[in-house]
């Protein structure tokens, strides 16, 4: 089975940003230690050109990290078939222990790869590296959940065995059963669809202040972040029902299927670059009196504030039509 072409890309992507990101993060560290621009030294006149060289591997390496992410669930789902009792990728998730963990590790190193980006982008914005301490201690923080995650990805890909049973989606996302998937799938819709709407129309009332008042980037930092949870939990909920036209299908992975039109992947698509850009909007807000910045700072989290709405619009229409059109009524 690790002569699949989807296992091989992971196996090669992840090592090759393992190693970019490792050694960058140690020249990212020497960055940190010696770095002081009010110097003329040969030192520091070798850390200018290094960082150049140093953030154009780590932004490179960030963006294939965020691209895998798609691609391991895409592997994960044309896996399926090859294991007794999986239906979709949720069953190819389970199939060892390491499947769900290296997901959730994904989403996550997605997410900070994608702020690293936002601040890597200020970065260049400004005359004096602004933030250049800043974006290298986010980088040794992401190193080792990255190979952690690469860890944890081998660990799951060298272990599936074609041979062995696992559980359908039906018996992870079904309501009565145990475990935190179920209790996601048994939240009660008549909770939920307020819940989601009312957390929707926050994002975009934090939007309308973050742009007109230029107030509360924190804020819609935070509701950025959750809206991806609500959405996830609310589409596990009653969203997947829906679509399936089914009271009883709560899989957040048969969404990835031909016969559904592979709506899952624009849905987390847009849940996913919403959460970055929006996160990316609470980072910039921390460096607003960096002066190098003060021209250039606010138009950049105009247009990252607007990213996050539109596709947090983007997500709603998508899943309101579905509801509109489905003959299913709950």
């Amino acid at each position: 089975m690790i002569q699949h072409p989807g296992i091989l890309a992971l196996l090669v992507a992840s090592g090759i940003v393992s190693l970019l990101l490792a050694a960058a993060g140690w020249q990212g560290f020497r960055i940190l230690l010696g770095w002081d621009l009010h110097s003329g030294s040969e030192v520091q006149l070798d850390l200018e050109r290094r960082t150049y060289l140093v953030s154009t591997l780590v932004a490179n390496a960030l963006l294939i990290q965020i691209l895998s992410l798609f691609l391991f669930i895409f592997t994960a789902e044309g896996l399926h078939n090859q294991f007794v009792g999986a239906m979709c990728a949720a069953g190819s998730l389970a199939v060892n222990a390491y499947g769900y963990p290296t997901l959730l590790m994904k989403v996550a190193t997605c997410l900070l790869a994608g702020v690293w980006l936002v601040l890597h982008r200020a970065d260049t914005q400004g005359y004096d590296y602004p933030l250049i301490r800043p974006k290298y201690l986010l980088l040794l923080v992401l190193v080792p959940l990255v190979l952690t995650e690469t860890w944890l990805q081998l660990s799951y890909l060298t272990g599936l065995k074609a041979d062995v049973m696992t559980s359908c989606c039906g018996s992870l996302f079904g309501q009565g059963r145990q475990g935190f998937a179920a209790e996601l799938a048994g939240l009660p819709p008549r909770l939920m669809q307020p819940v989601f709407w009312g957390t929707f129309a926050a994002l975009l009332a934090a939007g309308f202040l973050l742009l007109r008042f230029r107030r509360g980037a924190g804020l819609f930092s935070v509701l950025s972040l959750t809206f991806l949870l609500v959405a996830v939990a609310a589409l596990i909920s009653f969203f997947c029902l829906y679509i399936y036209e089914l009271p009883t299908h709560h899989c957040p992975f048969c969404l990835l299927k031909r016969e559904y039109g592979w709506v899952g992947y624009p849905l987390y698509a847009t849940l996913l670059g919403g959460a970055i850009a929006g996160l990316g909007v609470g980072a910039l807000g921390l460096f607003r009196n960096r002066k190098s910045l003060a021209a250039v700072l606010p138009a950049l989290q105009a247009r990252l504030a607007w990213s996050t709405l539109i596709l947090a619009a983007l997500f709603t229409l998508i899943v309101g039509l579905w509801m509109a059109l489905s003959p299913l009524r709950l």
